[in-house]
């Protein structure tokens, strides 16, 4: 594989100090080297900006965006995307922890079959970085299959610059990257995934999408405001992708004990 395919590594900042040293220490173990990092940092507050560049002297190749507001994760990774060098875009969010052969395996897997975009399993981890689940992925997902449930881990995604510059990550605080799959998979009919266990996504109290009521709330403005679905059509699938993601938490939880 040639090392010239440059990965440019995109990561919204807010508030994660208590993790991010440990997140880019996951990338600095990369045993593909070909990389950038792209860190946005997305507070107005800027009392861990000095030791977000004290962290990101490690890399080498590195750019750091710093946000006049908060935008919120989504437009944070669109400035991201759009200063990035390379072919590939990876996503990791500060908190998440990759395997240590994660780039070098996965785009050998794309290179292969010539994807666009491909996404992995995933381990779950607590604040304690604990494993306490575990997701297996199909290997194919089509629009349907994404319509019931959002099965794609944002920090296993890989996927080619050039598709994310006329498909972008919408203003909405959560689910953001669920349309954006959405959105790509409806163009490129099916999105692929790798059965390796490349990725760690760390499950937080307090997150945006601990709520159930923010998950019907989100799910319903996505499906009805931005997909144009009817009232009825958008509160079935609200429910149901509600329903999918609270039967996939007990199912990581069973399938790791």
């Amino acid at each position: 594989m040639s090392e010239r395919k440059r990965i440019s590594i995109i990561i919204p900042y807010y508030k994660k100090k208590k993790y991010f040293k440990q997140t880019i220490k996951s990338i600095l173990n990369q045993t593909y080297k070909n990389y950038e990092v792209v860190v946005i940092y997305d507070d107005t507050c800027l009392n861990e900006l000095s030791f977000v560049k004290d962290i990101l002297k490690k890399i080498k190749f590195k750019k750091l965006i710093i946000n006049s507001k908060n935008c919120g994760a989504g437009i944070s990774r669109n400035k991201g995307i759009k200063v990035a060098s390379g072919t590939y875009i990876a996503f990791c969010d500060a908190d998440d922890i990759w395997k240590k052969n994660k780039l070098n395996i996965q785009l050998k897997f794309m290179l292969k079959y010539n994807l666009m975009i491909s996404h992995t399993n995933y381990f779950v981890i607590n604040e304690k970085s604990k494993v306490v689940g575990k997701f297996n992925i199909n290997n194919k997902l089509d629009y349907n299959d994404l319509l019931k449930s959002c099965d794609i881990g944002l920090s296993t995604v890989i996927a080619k610059k050039k598709i994310l510059i006329t498909n972008k990550f919408n203003k909405l605080r959560t689910k953001e990257d669920y349309l954006l799959w959405l959105k790509i998979v409806k163009k490129i009919k099916f999105i692929y995934g790798l059965n390796q266990d490349l990725s760690c996504w760390r499950k937080g109290k307090n997150s945006l999408s601990s709520s159930v009521m923010q998950k019907l709330l989100d799910a319903y403005i996505l499906y009805r405001l931005h997909l144009n679905n009817n009232f009825i059509v958008s509160t079935f699938f609200s429910f149901r992708l509600t329903f999918y993601a609270i039967r996939k938490k007990f199912f990581i939880t069973w399938n790791i004990n």
